[in-house]
């Protein structure tokens, strides 16, 4: 099992994957660690739908046109309560969207655990993801996730240096 800066250095957004069925003992691993995801006041603020084929998965790719996405065969869809989110009460922040990244975050790390390659999708048609797809009333399709065996596997990941993005001085003050 590898230590968990391996990996999240193995997890990269996978826009290749091969033809080969994600075992339902994998799924069942995946959701159970996303299930196991913190939120604001506990209250997890989301649900989410699996869909490998059917009228459903038509949706998605109508929604998400990239024949790279039509390749997953497995599409998790990401959706928000805000209903049910804690709402910050000294600006009225919903906190909906965050929790969900971080289950979000907990799912696309298991699937790299379970040598499964993932994707963030939000750059998907929303309002006809809405109209056509059947969302449970109060909730918003937020991200789309395909998953599935890796393909092609990158050569790089790019990534910033540690001196860009933190400033230690604070801290070592």
């Amino acid at each position: 099992m590898p230590k968990f800066k391996e990996l999240c250095a193995m997890r990269y957004s996978c826009r290749n994957y091969a033809e080969q069925a994600v075992e339902d003992e994998k799924l069942q691993y995946i959701m159970e660690c996303v299930r196991l995801a913190p939120s604001a006041v506990n209250r997890q603020p989301w649900q989410f739908m699996i869909v490998k084929d059917g009228p459903l998965r038509d949706i998605i790719n109508n929604a998400y046109a990239r024949e790279w996405m039509r390749t997953a065969p497995v599409v998790v869809v990401c959706l928000a309560d805000r209903g049910s989110a804690w709402v910050r009460p000294s600006d009225g922040k919903n906190h909906a969207d965050i929790d969900l990244a971080i289950a979000i975050e907990h799912l696309v790390l298991a699937a790299a655990d379970q040598g499964l390659g993932s994707c963030w999708v939000c750059n998907f048609d929303a309002p006809l993801f809405a109209r056509t797809f059947p969302i449970p009333e109060g909730l918003e399709a937020i991200a789309l996730i395909p998953l599935g065996y890796p393909d092609v596997l990158p050569t790089e990941k790019k990534r910033k240096a540690l001196e860009e993005i933190v400033d230690l001085s604070p801290a070592l003050s």
